[in-house]
């Protein structure tokens, strides 16, 4: 679905990955981890189109829904549950053609974009945002406050909402534990579980990620590495890996050694 072929990602004069080559399925889920300025958030923005891509390949459908959860709102009047419901801009278009259709009496016009409402689950739109909305610790009262009613910390947790909400094969959520409390990412961890596309996530709440993800991709020393398995499996993975590299480093050096000894002992010119 998604492919990397030979990608690599510079910001000014800093390499920052380079020969990135690797498939995401649909089906998979994948925990992005590494050092803070390694280039995953980077990397998602080289997805969703505001990086563009320099060197090697990126590809993917050209119809691949991707959604991607921003770090700011800004507090205007719009409500709370209008913003989420806003994440599934094809249904609040439609809905928005129903209402002319309604002001203007095309009445052969609504028959058909209330056919398209129910194939998009329009009737249930409302009931799905608010159980976002509770999942992620709102309450009832306040689905219909403005934004600006909210503090930064709980538009984070609307943000998430919206995002959550927009339709996609492809999620990209950078940090959304943020500003969340244990109930609401026990709820986010198993809501994830249950999402049907791919999944690429960025987070350093190793329990989250242990929880939510089946494969690793490691920003490590200019290069990306792919694991199986979630962070805690990666962890043994890659101690293992490290271990077998000194084992052949330290094997080497004494190869090396006796290579040297002998030439010493028999004075080679």
């Amino acid at each position: 679905m998604l492919s990397f072929t030979n990608l690599a990602l510079r910001r000014g004069p800093n390499l920052l990955f380079e020969d990135a080559s690797f498939v995401i399925h649909r089906d998979k889920k994948v925990g992005l981890i590494g050092a803070n300025g390694a280039g995953k958030t980077s990397l998602f923005k080289m997805i969703t189109g505001e990086l563009d891509v320099e060197e090697g390949y990126l590809d993917y459908p050209h119809d691949l829904r991707i959604s991607y959860l921003a770090q700011e709102i800004k507090g205007t009047e719009e409500l709370a549950i209008d913003y989420v419901l806003s994440g599934d801009s094809h249904l609040v278009n439609i809905q928005n053609q129903i209402n002319d259709a309604e002001k203007n009496g095309d009445y052969e016009k609504l028959g058909e974009l209330y056919d398209v409402f129910s194939s998009l689950d329009g009737y249930s739109a409302k009931s799905r945002a608010e159980q976002l909305l509770v999942g992620l610790g709102f309450k009832s009262n306040e689905f219909n406050k403005p934004l600006k009613a909210f503090s930064g910390g709980w538009r984070v947790r609307l943000n998430l909402a919206k995002t959550l909400m927009q339709p996609s094969d492809l999620m990209l959520l950078d940090e959304p534990t943020n500003h969340l409390d244990l109930d609401a990412i026990l709820w986010l961890s198993n809501w994830i579980k249950h999402f049907q596309g791919a999944l690429i996530l960025i987070s350093h709440d190793r329990d989250f990620l242990d929880d939510c993800v089946t494969f690793v991709a490691h920003l490590h020393r200019q290069s990306i590495e792919i694991y199986k398995g979630n962070y805690s499996q990666f962890e043994s993975l890659r101690a293992l890996k490290m271990a077998e590299i000194q084992s052949n480093y330290i094997k080497q050096q004494k190869e090396v050694a006796h290579m040297q000894s002998f030439i010493n002992r028999f004075n080679f010119r």
